[in-house]
């Protein structure tokens, strides 16, 4: 995988706090940060897109004849079935 250097400014307050974690022993340095950042933010970006998926493919599907009783049942099951 390339790398490609990039330049970023922060402020003293943002800088204090990275090299703060930096200090700590959460992080190297500063681009190690950056990067655990960004795959979060990814992570948390993809998640989002799943979860507007499932509400529409949901929305979609029109109603149900499910009780909620038998729709908690269901949930419990799968639930222990990945214990």
């Amino acid at each position: 995988m390339a790398v490609i250097r990039k330049s970023i400014t922060f402020t003293e307050q943002q800088d204090a706090f990275v090299k703060s974690l930096i200090e700590q022993g959460f992080y190297t340095n500063d681009s190690e940060y950056i990067r655990d950042i960004i795959r979060k933010d990814q992570e948390r970006r993809k998640r989002i897109v799943e979860l507007n998926d499932a509400l529409t493919q949901g929305m979609e599907s029109g109603p149900t004849d499910a009780t909620i009783d038998s729709i908690w049942e269901e949930a419990l099951s799968e639930h222990n079935a990945k214990k």
